[in-house]
């Protein structure tokens, strides 16, 4: 069996009740989520033995986001321990045409001040056939990029594959560093990429031709461009994914997906997600049925493609970070039941 190490910060997660601005509420609904956190309860609930590796700070928050991720199924045994705090981020859910709002407060967490050595990634890696990084990672920090390298190092010496969410998020990069400069040299050691074109862009500095993304429609075929460059900017890599939304509002967006093979062009179904209840998480819930796909069905590309746009489209109907479906609701989607039927 398969097993997945995932790595980087998961937070406190508090978020405005409904659709209630910031200045309207006197309260806050309480969660935690992170993006390799939340790829590691998706793979968990596919029923794949999975590890998340992160640095917590000994205080009952920390303890209670650990028993979070153990009640999701998720290995927290290689958590290490040390810091000042857990980062929280705060969410304003929007609706329509008023875009959500996010504002991070994860200055000095403990993962922001990790370094080289703290964490033993021979034994990390032990049995271990997958690890997977997002470059929301290595924005924290200078020491969260250095550890970050250090295990991708690792992974590859040790003949893991190693896949990457390049999760561009430009209110992170303030350490003095761009992600121009930081992440190429990471992403060179990563089999499997995930991004979108904004993350290509800045991140990667490649851009798709013939695109435009805030007119609610978008052409998968333009992203083979992209992929082919890609490649050819990072020998190691074996495919390269981009998910594709659509934008007609908050509200309302299509989403479906491709996948580059190096020789063809694979593409998923689109789905219209017309009331969504919870976008973030959406990009870790198509890498979490991905990753599962991948290892499922290791010689069908199609199948592991559609199974992560399906994963990710249930995802927007669902309240918080983590995407709490099962295989057999992915796989009910994706014969084409779309019914919302009561089950009984």
């Amino acid at each position: 069996m398969s097993k997945v190490v995932t790595f980087g910060e998961v937070m406190l997660r508090l978020a405005t009740p409904g659709f209630m601005r910031f200045d309207q509420v006197d309260n806050f609904s309480a969660t935690f989520g992170g993006g390799e956190a939340n790829v590691a309860v998706s793979l968990a609930n596919y029923g794949i033995d999975v590890d998340f590796v992160t640095r917590l700070p000994k205080n009952d928050i920390a303890q209670a986001c650990l028993k979070d991720l153990r009640k999701n199924g998720v290995g927290v045994n290689k958590i290490v321990w040390g810091g000042e705090r857990l980062g929280i981020y705060f969410l304003e859910s929007g609706a329509v045409s008023r875009g959500s709002k996010v504002v991070y407060d994860r200055a000095n967490s403990a993962v922001s001040d990790i370094k080289p050595g703290m964490i033993d990634w021979d034994k990390v890696f032990d049995g271990v056939s997958w690890f997977h990084w997002t470059g929301i990672t290595p924005a924290i920090s200078q020491g969260a990029a250095d550890v970050c390298l250090e295990a991708i190092k690792k992974a590859n010496e040790k003949g893991i594959t190693v896949s990457t969410d390049l999760n561009y998020r430009k209110n992170l990069w303030n350490y003095g560093k761009t992600a121009g400069e930081v992440m190429p040299e990471l992403v060179a050691g990563c089999d499997v990429v995930l991004g979108n074109e904004e993350d290509a862009a800045m991140v990667l500095d490649i851009h798709p031709e013939g695109v435009d993304v805030t007119s609610g429609h978008v052409e998968a075929a333009a992203y083979e461009s992209v992929s082919k460059q890609i490649m050819e900017k990072f020998p190691r890599c074996k495919k390269v994914i981009t998910t594709l939304r659509g934008s007609i509002s908050a509200s309302h967006n299509s989403w479906s997906g491709v996948l580059w093979d190096g020789k063809k062009l694979y593409g998923a179904p689109t789905y219209q997600i017309t009331h969504i209840v919870d976008r973030v998480g959406g990009g870790d819930s198509f890498m979490g049925g991905l990753i599962y796909g991948l290892l499922t069905w290791p010689n069908d590309d199609q199948k592991a493609l559609e199974f992560a746009v399906a994963a990710s489209c249930l995802k927007h109907t669902i309240y918080g970070d983590y995407n709490r479906v099962s295989v057999d609701e992915v796989q009910k989607l994706m014969k084409g039941d779309a019914s919302g039927r009561v089950a009984r």
